[in-house]
Parts: C-alpha cells; structure tokens; sequence
C-alpha cells in the first residue's frame, strides 16, 4: 500500500471527538491536545461567541490533524443533536466527548438576577445534559465523557459566582448518574475539576480576577503559578484513552495544589 493510501486508512480508523466551548482556553487546548494524539475533533461553538472556531481548525490543520467547526449550541437540544448527526455523518463515527461549554458572570447573591442565574445554570449545568444526552445513543463500548467542572463548585465555592459554583457541583450529581447508566455499554464517564487556570474568562476583570487577580492566586498555588489550558488538556486527554479504560465516575483535580491549602 502506498504511503498515502496508508494514510488515509489511518486517518479512517482515527477516534472521533466532539469538544463543546471548543474555541478559546480549555475548550482549544483540548482540541488542540487531542488532535496530536490522533483524534478528529469537532470544534464546537455557537452564535455569539466571539472566538473563531475556524481559527483553531486551521491550527490543527497546521499540525496535521483533522478538525471540523460544528455549531453546538448547548442551549438547545435540537442543534447538539445536529451537531452529532453532522460529526457521525461527516467521519463516520462519534468515540467521545468533552463538555466544557461554560459562561460565568460576577455579581453578590443579593445583587443577582434571576435570568442570569437561569442562563448561566442553563449552559454550565443544563447544557451538559444535552451534550451528554445527545451524544450517548453514537458512543460505542469504549467511548468516554469527560465533563469540565471547577474546585469552585464541590472543593471551594466562589464568592460573587453563586450560580457558577451551583453548576459545577452539580455536573458531579450527573457525572455518578450518567457514569451508572453509561457504564453498562463500556462508555466512561468522568470530569476534571480546574482551579485557577489563565484563560479569556479569567482575564476578564469585569466577571473574574482579571491579570492581577491572577497575580494573587498564584501566592497561594503550591506549584507557584496559575494553570494553563494545557495543564488541563492534557489531563483531558488522558482521560479520554484507553490508558484510562478502568476508570469511571471520577474526578480528576487539576488545581496545583490549590485545594490542598484552601480546602473545602
């Protein structure tokens, strides 16, 4: 066989992996991750969101990978169903999935309204049931879920982020149960749990820390200095392969240290 008939036969055989939030920090360093070790990977995004999907396909392309931008809209199950059915239509199969979609905005509990608890709670916690729930019936024995949380919801809280800490405690209430009803088809499921992790949200001084917040959590990290999304995609990426293939219902924190010297 020629070198490039090869080729195509292994880029054939290559995983399939649906990266919701795919466009900026963890969500593109987990694209980016995952298509160094092999896998095809929709880039996921949705109307209104001001990173480019095409940016960070053609950043893959670069590095000879396989992506494809596909509009995951988490807020509505239609459009996650179409976006699994374009992936499976497109490279024939769908092996895994990253949830990681995810918005946070900054406000006290007496100050917060109630529809940005309602759309923060309906991307960060809704929208990873649609993710998960659309994708499950494509998922074949040796899939794998990994679902993006924080330490901020189950290890931390974070003040002035109630509804955001709600959301990611709660992905751990799905994570058991998806990983119970998954489980029986060989599909895993698991989650990371970030800490402080320097990316657009987090540099934004208007809903998060901003550069000197950043600055100062890096006083307490034990490592000495704030995570990068790669830090996080790596672990990402592991817990998608097969090196992870006996591990299920999981949490896997990815802080520095972080919780170990403000724990919960």
């Amino acid at each position: 066989m020629s070198d490039a008939g090869a080729s195509a036969r292994n880029q054939a055989d290559s995983p399939v992996l649906l990266v919701t939030g795919a466009a900026s920090g963890i969500g593109r360093a987990t694209v980016l991750a995952a298509a160094a070790a092999g896998y095809a990977v929709g880039v996921g995004t949705f109307a209104g969101d001001p990173y480019d999907a095409a940016a960070v396909v053609a950043e893959v392309v670069a590095i000879g990978g396989r992506a494809l931008a596909v509009d995951a809209d988490v807020r509505d199950s239609a459009a996650m169903t179409a976006a699994v059915e374009r992936l499976v239509g497109e490279w024939g199969r769908l092996d895994a999935v990253v949830a990681n979609a995810g918005v946070l905005k900054r406000a006290r509990l007496e100050e917060l309204r109630d529809e940005d608890w309602e759309r923060i709670l309906d991307i960060d916690l809704t929208g990873v049931m649609r993710t998960v729930r659309a994708a499950a019936p494509a998922l074949p024995a040796g899939g794998a879920v990994v679902l993006v949380s924080s330490i901020a919801g189950p290890a931390l809280g974070w003040a002035g982020h109630t509804p955001y800490a709600a959301a990611k405690a709660g992905l751990l209430g799905f994570l058991r149960s998806a990983a119970l009803e998954l489980g029986p088809r060989g599909v895993r499921v698991n989650a990371v749990l970030p800490g402080v992790i320097e990316s657009p949200q987090s540099l934004d001084p208007v809903n998060s820390g901003g550069p000197d917040g950043l600055v100062e959590s890096a006083r307490s990290v034990p490592l000495g200095r704030v995570g990068q999304p790669a830090d996080v995609a790596d672990v990402i990426v592991f817990l998608l392969s097969d090196a992870a293939r006996y591990v299920t219902a999981q949490t896997l924190t990815v802080d520095g240290g972080l919780t170990t010297v403000w724990p919960g």
